[in-house]
């Protein structure tokens, strides 16, 4: 540090630290007491917070506040210690580089083994960080037979269960509920938008398709979003606002919410596209800003629909899809149903697939170290 800065300023309620570099941090009394690392405000086992901030007053201010051995420390009114490592003070500021990154032009997804998959580290971290960083990829060579998704449980989580069945057959014999029980073709959609929160992850599993037509397609959801606000900024804040009714149901099941198309976090990251033209229902024609919302709407079609934003191939027998749902929409060409053409899918969630990563990485990381 330049020793002619004091590296610590008492500023009104916070702690400035001066860490060099041009690097500022101000920390706010309330914040680096309630985050104190200490075994007496956590629970050493795991690393809980134990202290709650109830404790103490909302104007707590430290008695005493210096930097020692790169650490900054402090003294509260009641003469608890808390110490920092500037270091790790310092972590707290780094921007993480999001893993999510844009489809490159003429993308079309990664393959990998479903042996190598499931039983190699190796090839299971590369095929995770794929995921996580496009949001899709095709597992090959897995088993023809029924119910195969359940053996994926013990490397992208457990199945999340949902109405209907716990996985579903798609063919164009047995229970039709929707649309995919035909031979139609599927524009571009997530599942179960008729859920509050639906699925994020969704693995599609081809066990035969011996039919002419039927490609399958993905979309860069995500990216069509992003690009509709670089464009129409007016359209996509409509889309983040507006409430749209969405149903899938049978004879004993009933799905429905009325969510908006376009979710952001409190960055404005996107972090969910819900987009189901089949389950999406009739708008109340007098909901105000229904005029504004069509015309976002149509735009949003246009653009889901466009081939610049597709990957299209065909799925054989032996092959699984494995999309990030709140991102990647998921569609089919019509097909010719003169032979056997059947597929089941399953979900699951991404956070069970992003803790398996860090898992994986960090076993990687320690066999490495001895």
């Amino acid at each position: 540090m330049n020793s002619l800065i004091d590296p610590v300023e008492l500023i009104d309620g916070s702690v400035l630290l001066h860490l060099g570099d041009g690097c500022d941090l101000e920390l706010p009394y309330l914040w680096l007491r309630d985050n104190c690392p200490c075994d007496d405000c956590r629970v050493p086992q795991t690393q809980e917070k134990r202290f709650i901030l109830a404790s103490v007053a909302a104007d707590i201010a430290p008695t005493e506040v210096a930097i020692k051995d790169q650490s900054l420390s402090l003294v509260w009114p009641d003469d608890h210690p808390t110490a920092y490592d500037l270091n790790s003070l310092r972590a707290l500021i780094q921007t993480d580089r999001k893993p999510q990154q844009p489809w490159p032009k003429n993308f079309s997804p990664q393959t990998y083994s479903w042996d190598l998959f499931l039983h190699s580290s190796a090839v299971a971290i590369d095929a995770l960080e794929e995921f996580m960083r496009h949001g899709v990829i095709v597992i090959t060579d897995a088993p023809q037979e029924p119910e195969t998704l359940e053996q994926l449980a013990p490397m992208i989580g457990p199945i999340r269960e949902l109405l209907f069945d716990r996985i579903h057959n798609v063919s164009v014999e047995g229970h039709v509920y929707n649309i995919a029980h035909t031979s139609l073709g599927l524009p571009p959609h997530n599942d179960f938008a008729s859920y509050s929160f639906p699925p994020s992850v969704q693995a599609l599993h081809m066990l035969h398709n011996e039919v002419a037509g039927g490609e399958s397609i993905v979309v860069d959801g995500w990216a069509v979003a992003e690009q509709l606000r670089n464009d129409h900024p007016d359209y996509f804040q409509t889309l983040c606002d507006f409430a749209v009714p969405f149903r899938e149901f049978d004879d004993n099941n009933e799905t429905y919410a009325v969510e908006p198309m376009i979710r952001c976090d409190s960055e404005g990251n996107i972090i969910n596209l819900r987009f189901s033209n089949q389950l999406m229902q009739t708008i109340n024609p007098q909901q105000p800003g229904i005029r504004e919302f069509y015309r976002a709407y149509h735009e949003l079609c246009l653009r889901v629909t466009d081939p610049q934003y597709k990957s299209t191939f065909r799925l054989e027998g032996g092959q699984i899809i494995l999309v990030a749902a709140h991102r990647v929409l998921h569609a089919r060409e019509a097909f010719t149903p003169t032979g056997k053409r059947h597929l089941q899918d399953a979900y699951f969630e991404l956070d069970n697939i992003a803790n398996k990563l860090v898992w994986l990485k960090r076993q990687r990381d320690q066999q490495h170290e001895h």
